[in-house]
């Protein structure tokens, strides 16, 4: 099957002032887009041909491929982080809720848990909202590494490698992640994963 370019969930100029639509129509339309045709350029012909973008990444990940998993890794992440925002993201649901509440006392104390994480993470990467074991769990993955790989059930993501924030705030890092945690984190899409309590599929 062709991987595709997963659409925005929403117009372009849609989280501005925080995300210009200069930065998305750059991140995704180049930087998302590069990842998706590399990766259909590096499936063509052999056995992956025909899988989804998630068993390719777990597929590349298992065989040490490294020049494949990086991305459709890096394509997987960027679907899911498009997802992870919104302009009006609401609230996590009763039961997300009291997930936060028992890990981190509330959802003020997970968004600046959550920002540390994002803010502190050193080089290109990912800060994630997790539910593994039971438990949410706030971690960070390194350049195109993703949860997916291993057990935890992302909920939602932070990308923080530069192209996500340079053209609008240039290096300062701490300001792009204060307006994404304050204004733009999609809980309905959180509280979706969480309840699933299965990993998200990529749009084919």
């Amino acid at each position: 099957m062709t991987i595709t370019l997963s659409p925005l969930p929403y117009a372009k100029d849609a989280l501005e002032p925080h995300i210009s639509s200069r930065t998305l129509e750059i991140h995704h339309g180049a930087h998302h887009k590069g990842y998706v045709d590399k990766v259909n350029d590096g499936i063509a012909g052999t056995d992956l041909a025909d899988a989804d973008l998630e068993a390719i990444v777990l597929a590349t990940a298992r065989s040490g491929d490294n020049k494949l998993f990086n991305s459709a890794a890096q394509a997987w992440n960027h679907g899911f982080y498009w997802n992870s925002l919104s302009p009006d993201g609401g609230a996590p649901s009763s039961a997300l809720q009291a997930a936060i509440d028992k890990a981190f006392g509330s959802v003020e104390e997970l968004t600046t848990k959550l920002a540390d994480e994002a803010v502190a993470h050193f080089a290109s990467g990912w800060a994630w909202l997790v539910a593994e074991g039971g438990e949410l769990k706030v971690i960070s993955t390194h350049d195109a590494a993703t949860p997916i790989t291993g057990t935890a059930n992302p909920l939602l993501t932070i990308d923080v490698w530069e192209h996500a924030y340079y053209l609008d705030v240039q290096n300062k890092r701490p300001e792009y992640v204060k307006a994404v945690v304050s204004k733009l984190l999609n809980w309905k899409f959180a509280s979706e994963n969480f309840e699933r309590g299965s990993v998200w599929k990529y749009p084919a």
